[in-house]
């Protein structure tokens, strides 16, 4: 029986990946800002909030599909970009590139994607979306931008919520560093850790593919703390798609975005690897969805383990959701069928859960009412 079979829930797949990856690829993946308090605070208010359940409702025949910019998706959940994804398995990426083509989500390909945008968007058969970092003077940046859009990217998110790269203790005391350097210390991780390891050396490094341009080198650790809301005017005058602005979780932010032209905001708090003192994203949303009305879209993710947090994201506001790192841990875990396995996992808990919440679809309207209105962070029972 292979690892996936083994796969009922996003924490047996992180339990899984815990022992096959090395430690310092693990806690890169799984560690968040500080001490990590701001995932824990996340993960309490999620578990806070409680679903209504009804009786007697025909939920027999129940449809997962939604529409996201005027097209069908067939869930209500999408993949998070995330960095350096060929660090959990190599091909990860277009392991997730294939999952999006089959189920017509959007692939968020990250700036430090480990893969080639170009390569990642024909995979996802045209379901990508491109995710932009400012950094230094921003010319690097625009010039991604611009690739993006030659490549075909009908969607950009601009990720908002890093004037300067957070600090990751985890990943600190290991060494972790990008570009991927190999010491004395991680050569002993790997070595410990065959399963990952002689893959990956078979494979080679991973690297970042969008930066093999000619005079352009990326640096992690670079400042992104000069993009200011000239930089969005003009990245909403270059860009001819839609625009995304990701990692908002101020009311007031979220206002001046929709007047400002925006096509959805994304609250997130970049999986609580950013301010370890950020609120609670789905606290935020509960309030920005107040603040901005109910037709203007809003995405969601950070620290979604279930189905049936996805649909108390769904409940509380948001029109569409992101899932990351537990994607990473079920392809650590199992490759491509491990992914294949959870992505199945979590859409049967939201299935199951929409039945015993008296829901058939998604529509707009009815999932709110699924949301049994305790005060979120309450600990209600």
């Amino acid at each position: 029986m292979g690892a996936a079979a083994h796969i009922h829930s996003a924490e047996d797949a992180r339990r899984l990946a815990r022992r096959r990856l090395p430690w310092m690829v693990f806690d890169y993946i799984d560690g968040a800002a500080g001490s990590g308090l701001g995932a824990e605070r996340n993960r309490a208010a999620l578990d806070a909030m409680c679903l209504r359940p009804r009786i007697l409702r025909d939920v027999s025949q129940r449809s997962l599909e939604t529409r996201l910019f005027g097209s069908v998706a067939k869930r209500p959940f999408g993949i998070a970009p995330m960095g350096m994804c060929n660090l959990s398995a190599p091909g990860a990426d277009l392991m997730l590139a294939r999952l999006a083509a089959r189920y017509q989500v959007p692939l968020g390909v990250s700036t430090v994607a480990s893969t080639a945008m170009e390569q990642l968007i024909e995979t996802a058969e045209g379901h990508a979306w491109f995710q932009l970092y400012f950094s230094g003077d921003g010319r690097g940046s625009f010039t991604l931008a611009e690739r993006a859009q030659s490549a075909g990217f009908k969607s950009l998110i601009l990720t908002a919520d890093v004037p300067e790269v957070g600090r990751r203790p985890r990943e600190l005391r290991h060494g972790f560093a990008m570009p991927f350097r190999i010491g004395p210390r991680q050569f002993l991780d790997f070595a410990m850790h065959p399963r990952w390891s002689l893959p990956t050396l078979f494979k080679g490094r991973p690297e970042m593919a969008n930066f093999r341009m000619n005079g352009y080198e990326f640096d992690r650790t670079e400042s992104r703390a000069k993009a200011n809301w000239d930089t969005l005017k003009r990245l909403r005058d270059m860009w001819k798609g839609n625009l995304i602005v990701k990692g908002v979780l101020d009311v007031e932010d979220a206002v001046k975005l929709r007047q400002f032209g925006v096509d959805a905001i994304q609250v997130s708090s970049h999986g609580a690897r950013q301010l370890e003192s950020a609120p609670a994203p789905i606290e935020a949303l509960v309030e920005i969805r107040t603040a901005v009305g109910p037709d203007f879209p809003l995405f969601f993710d950070s620290g979604l383990r279930s189905g049936e947090d996805i649909l108390k994201a769904n409940a509380a506001g948001a029109d569409f959701c992101f899932v990351g790192r537990i994607l990473q841990f079920a392809i650590a875990a199992g490759g491509e069928e491990g992914l294949d396995r959870l992505w199945t996992v979590l859409s049967d808990e939201l299935s199951i859960a929409m039945a015993q919440t008296g829901l058939t679809s998604l529509a707009k309207g009815t999932v709110a009412a699924a949301w049994k209105r305790h005060p979120i962070g309450a600990g209600a029972t």
